[in-house]
């Protein structure tokens, strides 16, 4: 199975910290998130990963090539980001037409990538309990469906997934950037046809300085 991690976006809530880095080059410890993430991908048996780019590109490809000469990988490169899911859409060619594994560059986590289910007809995605920043939730769990309550949910999406390229069919890259949630898995998470699982594994979503922060703080107090 592929993988795909996304790494395109401008991690403008971590300015100043993005302007001049990418977010995906911003360390916990003395790694980068996308060393950490491609090393956890590497671990459980993914060894063909497409990364997209765009904001600080070069830096990312440079430091991914230098990191890792030896392992194929390959870039999807976007003029501008198209968002989750017009990135997807973009290096769809890349992808090919079995599920893939979809991953965010920008968390630090301890899930085991290897034990996720990786036959899935739609999209299969891996939740975690509701960190501060996200008290009401993505989506609940049903005897492994997703489900979506009007109010309060009881997981985060962890930014972990299985996907099936097919959900992608008859989308046009024109109207991008989109992003894959609100624009297509919503969709079959009505019908019923979106399974998922929770793990209570380490995870922090580095979207903010105090988050960057916190993650370094676990990684500290769990090393």
């Amino acid at each position: 199975m592929k993988a795909m991690i996304l790494a395109a976006g401008y991690g403008k809530r971590l300015m100043p910290l993005t302007k001049s880095l990418p977010k995906p080059l911003l360390k916990i410890g003395n790694e980068s998130l996308i060393e950490r993430n491609i090393n956890a991908l590497l671990a459980a048996g993914f060894n063909d990963i497409i990364i997209n780019v765009s904001y600080l590109a070069g830096m990312i490809k440079e430091h991914v090539l230098e990191k890792f000469p030896n392992v194929n990988i390959s870039f999807s490169e976007e003029k501008t980001p198209l968002g989750t899911g017009g990135g997807v859409l973009n290096a769809i060619e890349l992808l090919g037409d079995g599920p893939f594994l979809l991953i965010n560059a920008d968390i630090y986590h301890q899930i085991e990538l290897k034990d996720i289910k990786q036959e899935v007809d739609i999209a299969h995605l891996v939740g975690v309990y509701n960190p501060d920043h996200n008290v009401d939730g993505d989506f609940s769990l049903d005897s492994g469906l997703v489900s979506i309550n009007n109010n309060v949910n009881e997981f985060t999406w962890s930014g972990i997934s299985v996907i099936n390229p097919k959900i992608f069919d008859g989308l046009n890259i024109e109207d991008a950037p989109f992003d894959i949630w609100k624009s297509i898995l919503i969709e079959y998470v009505k019908k019923n046809k979106v399974t998922g699982e929770l793990s209570k594994s380490t995870w922090v979503d580095t979207g903010t300085i105090d988050r960057l922060e916190l993650a370094n703080k676990t990684y500290k107090d769990e090393n």
